[in-house]
């Protein structure tokens, strides 16, 4: 196979089949660009809702101020009758929204990710502040590890929420393929979402691209209009798995 395939498209290797597998950018790059020149238009994200339904926490001023921009990414898939299917997806979370109408879910259960972070988050909270008012000591180090504790097994848990399907109809946890710790955002990305959903919608993906939107990151390594392909850190890992099957 040709290695130099890869600067243009989102890859990994599957150690289910022993194989690299990955898919181009294709059409979906035009795709894409479409569909920030309707976020554009819109100035939100949510732009299938008429404008008196729209939430105020997802307009585009959010991406151009202190969050700093975030990728978005298009899937062209073929669905089982041979129609051509676009699905899209954000990053993470968009200013705090998991679900917004028209775009791809998260890989966890976010019902189940709210009740999880709920009452674990106020009692992580509270032992900051007790923190805050303690003096350097044993007693506030054994508050600081309990904090930290905490915070990991918390994470642990959210981490188990994330099951990745791929074409072969095949599911396997997260922390299958992290030996040495879960990298935060892992399973959030654009690519992981979209081949999830597309997974479980039965349809099979033909080009994906990512875009950054918005203002350039803190760490200059993110500008807007520009593609990227998947991050080495969080998706190669987990891509190879997820695109196993593809015909």
């Amino acid at each position: 196979m040709d290695i130099s395939i890869f600067k243009s498209a989102s890859n990994g290797y599957c150690k289910s089949c022993g194989k690299s597998h990955y898919i181009k950018q294709g059409m979906a790059k035009k795709y894409c660009l479409d569909l920030m020149q309707t976020m554009e238009n819109s100035g939100r994200i949510d732009f299938n809702l008429p404008e008196k339904d729209a939430d105020p926490r997802l307009t585009l001023d959010y991406i151009k101020g202190d969050a700093r921009g975030q990728m978005f990414g298009v899937l062209e898939c073929t669905s089982p009758a041979g129609k051509s299917v676009i699905l899209k997806a954000f990053s993470g979370q968009y200013n705090g929204v998991w679900e917004v109408d028209g775009w791809v879910p998260p890989l966890l259960d976010v019902n189940k990710f709210n009740e999880l972070v709920f009452n674990v988050d106020k009692e992580i909270k509270a032992l900051g502040k007790k923190i805050d008012n303690i003096p350097e000591g044993a007693e506030r180090q054994i508050i600081i590890q309990q904090r930290k504790k905490m915070s990991q097994d918390l994470m642990k848990e959210i981490h188990e929420l994330y099951l990745l399907r791929n074409f072969r109809n095949q599911s396997r946890p997260l922390s299958d393929f992290f030996k040495k710790g879960i990298p935060t955002g892992a399973g959030d990305c654009c690519a992981p979402k979209l081949l999830n959903a597309a997974a479980k919608l039965n349809l099979q993906p033909v080009s994906l691209a990512e875009i950054y939107w918005g203002r350039t990151n803190r760490s200059g390594t993110r500008t807007q209009g520009q593609f990227y392909t998947a991050c080495e850190e969080k998706c190669q890992p987990i891509l190879g798995f997820m695109l196993c099957g593809l015909t």
